[in-house]
């Protein structure tokens, strides 16, 4: 895989300086771990809520455990050797029965809403719930016409009158 340099989006993101350093990092980790397994997709269903398919044939939902911690979502998979593969002599074998990790970085304020396991596919929803106290807020501009708007006229009158 060719080595990306990603220096130039440090200057682009100003205040940003953890998120290139997550797109550096995400870049590294898949050139080192050299697996795409279990193969997976990651919806945008709304503004606000995700979902990441995960294919994981072979696999039930006691094989598989979901945790979340300090914002990075880990998938394990794993699967006990059963006594029936045992006893059969395979001539191909492409149904992988092997043990996977696969962590995802969220974004602030995305926690996963739900898990659920059908035919193999591992569906796990994601909703970013922003704070009100975070959300963008339209800030007023103060100018020469917002002095002339009659408060300030009316607060020399008074004082004005109360002298006379």
């Amino acid at each position: 895989m060719r080595p990306y340099d990603f220096s130039p989006l440090y200057r682009s993101f100003v205040g940003f300086d953890r998120m290139a350093n997550m797109i550096d990092n995400a870049a590294s980790q898949a050139a080192k771990s050299g697996t795409a397994y279990p193969p997976y997709n990651v919806a945008r269903l709304s503004e606000d809520s995700y979902r990441i398919d995960l294919a994981v044939a072979g696999f039930t939902a006691d094989d598989i455990e979901i945790e979340t911690h300090e914002g990075v979502l880990t998938v394990t998979g794993n699967q006990s050797p059963t006594a029936e593969n045992d006893s059969v002599e395979y001539l191909h074998r492409g149904i992988a029965e092997r043990g996977f990790e696969r962590r995802f970085q969220l974004a602030d304020h995305v926690r996963v809403s739900a898990a659920d396991l059908t035919n193999g596919l591992l569906s796990i929803n994601l909703v970013r719930e922003v704070p009100e106290a975070l959300r963008p807020q339209k800030i007023a501009i103060n100018g020469a016409s917002a002095q002339s708007d009659g408060k300030l006229i009316d607060a020399k009158s008074s004082k004005t009158k109360k002298a006379a």
